[in-house]
């Protein structure tokens, strides 16, 4: 199969962020940590010059449970999360987060999971990668633009990522749950949507909604998206509650994003649906929740969406 048809494969609206990722031990590879990375963490941009064709790291990902951490001298996830949004290296900025996910830190966990999701398409194969950007350039589709500049600008901020860091689905997997049992809600919805759940009983998975739906969270509302849709059609475990239908899994998504989460035009979640999936707005200003009510959601469809997203916000109905 061409390479680029292997990278056309469309994913749904919210598959990309079902992946977590994994936990790197930075060797001399000459790789710059950020001068601050205190604020590197806090959401500050970084930026540094990327060099290219740097070796591997080695991993110190072995499995098991790490020592929970209090998180005090770890920023709040939503000011990682924007870190992650800003960072222009996103190498160095994972390099800020490691010494935190090392000691067992569930939020820093759950975040740079997320900065290694972003970019595990092109760090298993940075040339593969560059000639699928290119023929998607050649094919000169309606959407061939917007997605290529989503590729380029993946490309940029995953740079100095390379084959030998291994962002396997296996190791991936594993870190999501290590995330996971250390206390990250993010990370357990993470593992309910990729059909691996700390526990697979029926309770457990009702309460794991009921719980990410009282957080308010973003990130789980997001992490949780997928296991709404169609994966819930006709599970005892999600009665009464918003799941089962395609329109079920677009509605978390949205609730995400008005909960706070980044979901503008360069968002990760714009620019991955369309790097990753060619899931592409034709307006390259659109945020998500105007991009799935402009093209993705039928008109009949958004107040089922709207209605739903009330439900989840707990949000009192205006009057008409």
């Amino acid at each position: 199969m061409p390479a680029v048809h292997r990278q056309l494969v469309l994913l749904s609206l919210t598959s990309v962020l079902l992946l977590g990722a994994i936990l790197a031990h930075w060797d001399e590879r000459g790789a710059p940590v950020a001068a601050d990375p205190a604020a590197a963490a806090a959401g500050m941009a970084v930026d540094v010059p990327v060099e290219a064709g740097q070796p591997g790291a080695d991993h110190l990902f072995a499995g098991g449970t790490r020592p929970r951490q209090s998180g005090r001298d770890v920023p709040a996830t939503s000011d990682l999360r924007a870190g992650f949004e800003r960072a222009r290296d996103l190498y160095a900025y994972a390099n800020s987060l490691a010494p935190a996910v090392r000691a067992g830190d569930p939020q820093a966990t759950w975040i740079l999971s997320r900065v290694y999701e972003y970019c595990s398409a092109y760090a298993m194969a940075p040339a593969d990668y560059a000639a699928d950007t290119q023929a998607i350039r050649d094919m000169q589709l309606t959407t061939s633009g917007a997605m290529v500049a989503a590729r380029v600008r993946t490309s940029g901020r995953c740079a100095r990522f390379v084959p030998a860091d291994g962002l396997s689905y296996t190791v991936i997997l594993g870190m999501t749950r290590e995330a996971a049992r250390a206390g990250s809600l993010a990370a357990e919805a993470a593992l309910l949507a990729l059909g691996e759940p700390l526990d697979p009983g029926d309770e457990y998975k009702h309460g794991l909604v009921a719980r990410v739906q009282q957080s308010r969270d973003p990130e789980s509302f997001a992490a949780l998206a997928p296991a709404m849709g169609i994966q819930a059609s006709g599970d005892r475990a999600f009665a009464d509650q918003v799941a089962g239908t395609r329109l079920a899994e677009v509605a978390w998504q949205v609730a995400a994003c008005d909960l706070g989460m980044e979901c503008g035009a360069e968002s990760s979640v714009m620019v991955s649906q369309c790097a990753n999936g060619g899931i592409c707005s034709r307006d390259p200003s659109q945020d998500f929740n105007g991009f799935v009510f402009d093209a993705a959601v039928p008109r009949q469809g958004a107040d089922v969406v709207n209605e739903m997203v009330d439900l989840l916000l707990g949000e009192e109905k205006v009057p008409k």
